[in-house]
């Protein structure tokens, strides 16, 4: 037991060893892959004062969470937080929205600052840097004793941002000076930020990076076969899995061999973080490095050739069922999902194989390749999407994704599922499905509601009107019989009924009297 228990904390420090050196990797890789201006697709003016505005705008980055509102601008006044907004959203009777908040970088994350803005009301943040670049020291003005940061900051999210609605972006200090003096002043400051897709032609390209165990893109799996099905295709589609480099983090030893055990495939040659943070029983980073080979050979025999990939989506969609800690690295689960999507079991287990496998040492090129293109476009945070070979900012779901990839049409070629929803305020996926937004563009009701309510109002005056009209016949017939009891005696037996009764508004007879009595 004793020689058990050393055996095992023996593996557990490999591990705990292992897992250490694949978060240093990605916070080295992190470090090392700042979001330089040539990625940035979106644009920073400042229109009023005039002496503010740049030629060009403002060099500036944006938020790695948000939405940003891909194809369209925000044009509003500035307010200065005159706060940090780390402890709470801010109630000032001079704000009225909607407007842009400027704050202060510092004292608390960038995801916090933004949160607070939005319940602040703010439709959009700029944060303003407090600290110079070194590579702007020229012009940026420091306080004594500052020292200039070497890197730019990453406005990352912390983890918890997947709350936050609004868009955000970083203005460095020699431009957000000038700004926060013109607001301390007094003075009206109205800027404006913009996104944008590249959109060349007719044609889309968009990539997609992820991974089997990233739960956030779980509904784009779900329910993209509905948009890739109506994109058909104007769009060319290219998945990418998410791996580390086992032999960079020194998974594999000066012997060969796989030191970081479950982690990793191919003796320690290609590695994925443990899901469900267990080393020792539910789904590894093995099974995971697993899943997304399966997903690439599905996605080379059967998307590839045509760049739309229904069967892959559609595969996506069936693992669900198998997406969880009992069945992730069960064979028939997966299997199941595959025939469901009519995929070729034995095809896919071929593909695999021919490619490298997962047991060898050797290189596997589907892998690799994934291994050499994270690296070459500094793929840092998951999910990551690329529209046109341009990186989409901010929180990534259907509703972006559609958005962003309708954005890259050249004006006038997009297909009609981005006519028709990708400018819905919300329900972007329920308007793929059924080819019309669920509400109106300018935040009304439905179409159908609308049309509905405006019947029922029409039959409410309707009765309305009905009712006053027998009210006004039961009166007239009333005078009538009061004249009739004063002026006629009835006979035993003779009726008190009039002719208005009989027959209304009938003046053809002219035998009949004013009150429908006859004349003879």
């Amino acid at each position: 037991f004793v020689l058990f228990e050393e055996d095992r904390i023996s593996k557990m420090t490999n591990y705990c060893r292992s897992t250490v050196r694949a978060y240093l990797l990605a916070i080295t890789a992190t470090l090392a892959s700042p979001v330089t201006s040539s990625s940035v697709t979106s644009s920073l003016q400042i229109n009023v004062p005039k002496n503010l505005n740049q030629k060009g705008g403002y060099d500036h980055r944006e938020a790695l969470f948000g939405i940003p509102p891909y194809g369209g601008s925000i044009q509003q006044t500035i307010y200065a937080a005159n706060d940090n907004l780390c402890s709470g959203p801010i109630t000032r009777k001079n704000l009225h929205p909607p407007f842009i908040l400027m704050v202060d970088r510092g004292d608390c994350s960038f995801v916090q600052k933004v949160r607070n803005a939005q319940h602040s009301g703010a439709t959009a943040v700029i944060i303003a840097d407090n600290t110079c670049q070194c590579q702007h020291q020229e012009k940026c003005e420091s306080k004594a004793g500052d020292v200039c940061e070497n890197e730019e900051p990453i406005m990352g999210n912390d983890g918890s941002g997947s709350d936050i609605t609004i868009p955000s972006m970083l203005m460095f200090k020699q431009d957000a000076d000038p700004v926060r003096a013109a607001l301390r002043k007094g003075d009206a400051v109205r800027a404006e930020l913009a996104w944008s897709v590249p959109n060349p032609d007719d044609h889309v390209e968009y990539e997609l990076w992820t991974s089997p165990s990233d739960f956030t893109t779980a509904e784009i799996n779900s329910q993209w076969i509905d948009a890739a099905m109506k994109l058909d295709s104007t769009a060319t589609f290219t998945p990418h899995m998410f791996l580390y480099d086992g032999i960079k983090v020194a998974c594999r030893n000066k012997d060969g061999n796989n030191v970081c055990d479950s982690l990793c495939t191919n003796e320690g040659r290609y590695c994925a973080s443990d899901p469900d943070g267990d080393l020792y029983q539910g789904i590894s980073g093995a099974n995971v490095v697993e899943e997304s080979l399966r997903r690439l050979c599905i996605w080379d025999l059967y998307g590839k050739e045509n760049g739309v990939g229904l069967e892959y989506w559609d595969y996506l969609r069936q693992f669900g069922v198998c997406d969880n800690g009992s069945n992730f690295m069960k064979k028939d689960c997966v299997e199941g999902a595959m025939i469901r999507a009519n995929v070729d079991t034995s095809t896919v287990d071929r593909c695999m194989y021919d490619s490298g496998g997962l047991k060898e040492p050797w290189v596997n090129t589907f892998l690799e390749q994934s291994l050499d293109l994270k690296e070459k476009k500094g793929i840092i945070v998951l999910p990551s999407a690329y529209v046109n070979d341009v990186p989409i900012r901010g929180a990534l779901d259907f509703d972006v994704l559609l958005k962003a990839v309708c954005a890259g049409y050249k004006d006038g070629t997009a297909p009609d599922v981005c006519l028709k929803c990708a400018n819905c305020l919300d329900g972007e996926h329920e308007c793929v499905v059924n080819d019309f937004c669920p509400t109106n563009d300018d935040g009304g009701i439905e179409a159908n509601t609308f049309i509905l309510s405006l019947l029922g109002i029409a039959g409410f005056f309707s009765l309305l009107v009905l009712i006053q009209h027998k009210r006004s016949q039961s009166q007239l017939r009333d005078q009538a019989y009061g004249i009739h009891a004063k002026y006629m005696k009835l006979e035993k037996g003779e009726s008190c009924e009039t002719a208005i009764e009989i027959n209304d508004y009938d003046d053809s007879n002219e035998d009949e009297t004013e009150f429908g009595y006859s004349k003879k």
